[in-house]
C-alpha cells in the first residue's frame, strides 16, 4: 500500500485563557482525512499557543495511514484575547493648590490591573479638581488591554482644601462720640482678604472701644474660609477723642476786703461742666479784683478734658 491518505483540513478558533494560554487539537484541525486502509495517526505542527500567537497562524496536518503512508494539509489557526482585563482601583485624595485648583492621574488611583497579555491604557472619567468638587468623588478607572479587550472599576477621589486664606489688614481710626464710645467693624479692618474658594467670615478681636482705649490698640482679624480654614493679621485701631467738653457757667459775686480786694476760682464759676472722658482743667480769666472792677465783670472758663479738647463759656462777675 503506497498510496497516500486523503488529509483534509479545517480553520480553527482557539481563545486565550486568563492566563494568556490556549490550546487546538490535530482533531480539531482534521476535516475528514481518510485512508482506505485506515488512519494511523494525526500530528499538528502546533498545538499551543499564547499571547504572542494572537491572530492568524498557519499550522501543518499530518496524517499518517495504517501502512506509514503520510499526507499533510495546511490550516489557519486564529488565536483570540477576549478576556477582560482586572480592573483593580484604589481611593485617593487630592489637595487642593492656593488657586483652589488639583489633580490626580489614573497611574494613582490605579491598584496593580493586570492582564495575561499585557496592559495598553489606563483612563480615569475625572482628573481635574477644583473648589466645587471639595469632599467625595466618585470617579471610573478604564483598563484597556493590549488586545482591545476593557474592564471598568470606581474609586472615590476626595478632594481636600487645607489651604489657609490670606488675611490682609489695614489700620483705622475710631472716633469717640459724645457718649464716650465708639466702634469698628471686622469688615472695616479687612484690606481684600481672600480665599481661591472664598470667604466664610471675618471676625474682629475687638470692636467696641471707649475713653480707656483712647491711643492705639492692637486688634487681630480673623478669616475663615468655606472649608474652615483660618488665617490671621494685625492691625492697629487708634481711637480718637475729638469732642469738646460742655462748658457751663454761673455768674458769681465777689466781696472786696477791707484792703479793697477779692477773688474768686474757676470752680466757683463752673455750673457742672462735664466730659464722658472727663474733665482735666478749669482755668478762669480773671480771678483777682480790686476797688476798680466794682460793678460787672465779663470773665471767661475754660474747660480742657482729659484728651486736650477745650470749650468755653462766659459768665458775669460782679
Amino acid at each position: 500500500d503506497n498510496v497516500q491518505p486523503a488529509a483534509l483540513c479545517q480553520n480553527v478558533t482557539v481563545q486565550l485563557d486568563a492566563s494568556g494560554n490556549g490550546s487546538t487539537t490535530a482533531a480539531a484541525v482534521n476535516n475528514g482525512s481518510n485512508d482506505a486502509c485506515g488512519i494511523q495517526s494525526l500530528q499538528l505542527s502546533k498545538t499551543d499557543f499564547n499571547c504572542s500567537n494572537v491572530g492568524s497562524n498557519s499550522v501543518t496536518l499530518t496524517v499518517t495511514d495504517v501502512n506509514g503512508n503520510q499526507n499533510q494539509c495546511n490550516a489557519t489557526v486564529t488565536v483570540q484575547d477576549n478576556v477582560q482585563p482586572v480592573a483593580i482601583c484604589q481611593n485617593v485624595t487630592v489637595q487642593l493648590d492656593a488657586t483652589g485648583n488639583g489633580s490626580t492621574t489614573a497611574a494613582a488611583v490605579n491598584n496593580g490591573s493586570s492582564d495575561a497579555c499585557g496592559i495598553q491604557s489606563l483612563q480615569l472619567s475625572k482628573t481635574d479638581f477644583n473648589c466645587s468638587n471639595v469632599g467625595s468623588n466618585s470617579v471610573t478607572l478604564t483598563v484597556t488591554d493590549v488586545n482591545g479587550n476593557q474592564n471598568q472599576c470606581t474609586a472615590t477621589v476626595t478632594v481636600q482644601d487645607n489651604v489657609q486664606p490670606v488675611a490682609i489688614c489695614q489700620n483705622v481710626t475710631v472716633q469717640l462720640d459724645a457718649t464716650g464710645n465708639g466702634s469698628t467693624t471686622a469688615a472695616a479692618v479687612n484690606n481684600g482678604s481672600n480665599d481661591a474658594c472664598g470667604i466664610q467670615s471675618l471676625q474682629l478681636s475687638k470692636t467696641d472701644f471707649n475713653c480707656s482705649n483712647v491711643g492705639s490698640n492692637s486688634v487681630t482679624l480673623t478669616v475663615t474660609d468655606v472649608n474652615g480654614n483660618q488665617n490671621q493679621c494685625n492691625a492697629t485701631v487708634t481711637v480718637q477723642d475729638n469732642v469738646q467738653p460742655v462748658a457751663i457757667c454761673q455768674n458769681v459775686t465777689v466781696q472786696l476786703d477791707a484792703t479793697g480786694n477779692g477773688t474768686t476760682t474757676a470752680a466757683a464759676v463752673n455750673n457742672g461742666s462735664s466730659d464722658a472722658c472727663g474733665i482735666q482743667s478749669l482755668q478762669l480769666s480773671k480771678t483777682d479784683f480790686n476797688c476798680s472792677n466794682v460793678g460787672s465783670n465779663s470773665v471767661t472758663l475754660t474747660v480742657t478734658d482729659v484728651n486736650g479738647n477745650q470749650n468755653q463759656c462766659n459768665a458775669t462777675v460782679t
